[in-house]
């Protein structure tokens, strides 16, 4: 059709015609695209068809359609909730991977696989509740295909299930959410504002719009006498929807703006309060560079001046104290190769010889443990793939060398080691037989500590999240703490105890600036390169600025809204200015191209013309047919936009004078005249514009 159309329109127009004709067809076929695809994605209706506009004030869709339309609201959100969460814990990533390691005997990054699976489920959600949000726009009526309410309900069912799965078995996830806010409310706060400010114009467009049909109804009822009460309900439902929508807007903008009040942030604070910058332990040495607790780790942790070492020591079975973190050596080591009877084997039932001969870094270079580590140099990559278990010594010497503070976790042998009883004594012997310097031992384990005491009086003794009362009578003055639940347990009777605080796992620039802001002495950190870099918190600023950057936010905001509002409304009822009687004038013109209140279509003998044109007028335009008759053998068909809906068709006659013109008469006005229209011939389709309004 589209194609017979510029065909016929290539003989007998003139020039200005085929090219107003050609822009007309551009628009109504990109509108007519643009429902398509909405409908298409939505409802899976591909056709293109003429659909069928609801008015302003009544139902969208069917009671089903408007449950689940809720139900797809709860999806959007609840799935964007998981992601936020999950996305906020990225400190935690390893440590997933290495218990889905656990329970699969693969490593492979289940956290970043999970994070992409809920950025699409958030995705697909928050996609479907924008084409609804568009269709309502256009007023068509929602029809949600099955396959989306089924992918929907898998996807309310996922979210329900992860947000399960964190609260009974990783509830310290949520914390670190919390934790999050308090250092993100800030600038939370200020994108909400500009969201706000860009919802803003879609709200005030719809106000301005349902004051125009409230004013329609109320000329309706006040110029006609047929009209029933049907009319008042639809004025009180369209001015119901008109509070609603605007009440309900200002309220939360009114709410955002004072959101402020009750924002804590520690990275809100005067300059002069901010402590030093928080000393690094390297986790496992420098992990994100090297084969965790291999030589080669530690020595690139010294490399970034560190405070000092973090690592892990077992005991073997002939009593040699070495590193490794785990309590198998499948997962670090070659063993798989070498013995693969016993890869599961607990850690310290080995003996050193054979320990020793494994590989601990060819693991490093097939697995890449972090999905943000720096590629390794050809250098670097050799070196790696040689590394073997350390022993304590080793480590030991390394730090007395370069005066790097130890601190490690000492893990108990199982009930068939030889030295179950009497591990400690010999760690303690190895640690006092390297000369390193007492002061420079962290010591974190918690058995035997009286002994521990006895023969090592300079050590410095580190405990846990314990209460300051025990933490003074036992002497204690250091304490290593999980960073989570000593945010939540609050650090201030700790600081008032002068109490040594250190941190794990800080990886992230926005916990470590947390961690700056809140006085934290140390952390212990798998990212050292990124951290060593930061030279001050983020989001750090002081409470005037912050409170400048609020004001100056809130009212900026306040205005644009207010312009906004109050363009669209002047816009719509300049529109419109016809219905109100103080401002018409008789024989005032209206042309179509100001209002486009009146189109008279007259068929010459192509129907399918007149179908095409009634169809994209109707969508672009916004009218409506009230009324076809037969008249001199052709189809004629009166149009009406909502505008002017209150002229009955039934109760109008036309005339065609010079067929050019057409006077419209309304009977019900002492038949005189109320509209002259141009007739102009577009594709053997005559259409009738607007040339003089009496009113």
């Amino acid at each position: 059709m589209h194609e017979d159309s510029r065909h016929e329109a290539g003989h007998g127009k003139t020039e200005t015609s085929a090219s107003g004709h050609e822009s007309w067809v551009a628009r109504n076929f990109n509108y007519q695209c643009y429902i398509t695809c909405l409908t298409g994605f939505y409802s899976c209706r591909w056709t293109a068809q003429q659909w069928e506009r609801t008015e302003y004030g009544s139902c969208c869709c069917s009671w089903r359609e408007q449950l689940f339309y809720m139900f797809l609201i709860s999806a959007c959100f609840l799935s964007n909730l998981v992601l936020f969460v999950w996305a906020e814990t990225s400190n935690e990533y390893f440590s997933f991977d290495w218990v889905v390691y656990l329970g699969t005997g693969k490593w492979f990054f289940c956290s970043i696989i999970l994070l992409s699976f809920l950025g699409i489920v958030a995705m697909y959600t928050s996609l479907l509740l924008v084409i609804s949000f568009l269709l309502l726009w256009e007023r068509i009526e929602l029809s949600l295909h099955i396959s989306h309410k089924i992918l929907v309900t898998a996807s309310s069912l996922l979210a329900v299930f992860l947000m399960a799965v964190l609260c009974q078995h990783w509830k310290d996830k949520w914390l670190i959410f919390g934790l999050s806010l308090k250092i993100f409310a800030p600038l939370v706060h200020l994108i909400l504002i500009t969201l706000m400010v860009i919802a803003s114009w879609p709200i005030a467009i719809y106000v301005a719009h349902l004051e125009t049909e409230v004013r329609i109804r109320r000329y309706r009822v006040e110029n006609y006498e047929n009209e029933d009460l049907e009319t008042h309900n639809k004025v009180t439902r369209l001015k119901a929807l008109q509070v609603a929508a605007g009440l309900s807007f200002l309220l939360i903008l009114l709410c955002l703006y004072l959101i402020p009040l009750g924002i804590y942030s520690p990275c809100i604070q005067e300059k002069k309060n901010l402590g030093p910058k928080p000393v690094f332990f390297g986790h496992r040495g420098a992990p994100m560079m090297a084969p965790e607790n291999t030589m080669m780790s530690f020595e690139k942790a010294v490399e970034y001046d560190i405070f000092g070492l973090e690592t892990d020591v077992h005991v073997s079975y002939d009593h040699v104290p070495f590193i490794m973190h785990d309590f198998d050596l499948s997962r670090t080591t070659n063993i798989r190769e070498v013995l693969p009877e016993d890869i599961h084997k607990h850690t310290s039932l080995f003996k050193w010889p054979f320990l020793s001969t494994l590989n601990a870094g060819k693991w490093f270079l097939e697995h890449k443990p972090f999905i943000n580590m720096d590629p390794l140099s050809e250098a670097d990559k050799k070196r790696a793939s040689n590394q073997s278990i350390p022993l304590l010594s080793d480590v030991l010497q390394l730090a007395k060398k370069e005066q790097k503070f130890v601190i490690f976790d000492l893990f108990h042998p199982p009930v068939e080691h030889p030295y179950r009883n009497t591990f400690v004594r010999k760690v303690v012997r190895v640690i006092l037989e390297s000369k390193i310097e007492q002061h420079l031992i962290f010591w974190l384990p918690s058995f035997d500590r009286s002994y521990v005491r006895y023969m090592a009086p300079g050590f410095q003794q580190v405990g846990r999240l314990l209460p300051t009362e025990r933490l003074t009578r036992e002497n204690i003055s250091i304490i290593n703490v999980d960073y989570k639940r000593l945010f939540y347990r609050g650090m201030r009777e700790y600081k008032a105890a002068n109490i040594y605080i250190n941190l794990y796992l800080v990886n992230e620039p926005w916990l470590f600036s947390l961690a700056w802001c809140s006085k934290i002495n140390s952390v212990t950190t798998d990212n050292i390169k990124l951290l060593s870099q930061l030279n001050h918190p983020h989001f750090f600023m002081t409470p005037s600025y912050y409170m400048y950057v609020w004001l100056l936010m809130d009212i900026v905001s306040a205005v644009f809204i207010c312009i906004i509002f109050t363009f669209h409304w002047w816009r719509e009822l300049k529109k419109k200015r016809w219905l109100n009687p103080t401002n018409a004038t008789p024989g005032k013109m209206r042309g179509l191209a100001r209002s486009f209140l009146f189109i008279l279509a007259i068929d010459s003998g192509r129907r399918d013309l007149l179908d095409m044109f009634l169809t994209s007028a109707k969508s672009m335009w916004e009218i409506t047919q009230v009324g076809t008759r037969e008249k001199l053998g052709r189809v004629q068909s009166f149009l009406l936009c909502p505008f002017i809906s209150s002229v009955n068709s039934t109760k109008c006659q036309w005339e065609i004078f010079d067929k050019s013109y057409v006077i419209v008469t309304d009977l019900n006005c002492v038949v005189r005249p109320i509209m002259v229209c141009k007739l102009l011939n577009i594709n053997k389709l005559k259409i009738g514009f607007v040339f003089y309004l009496f009113i």
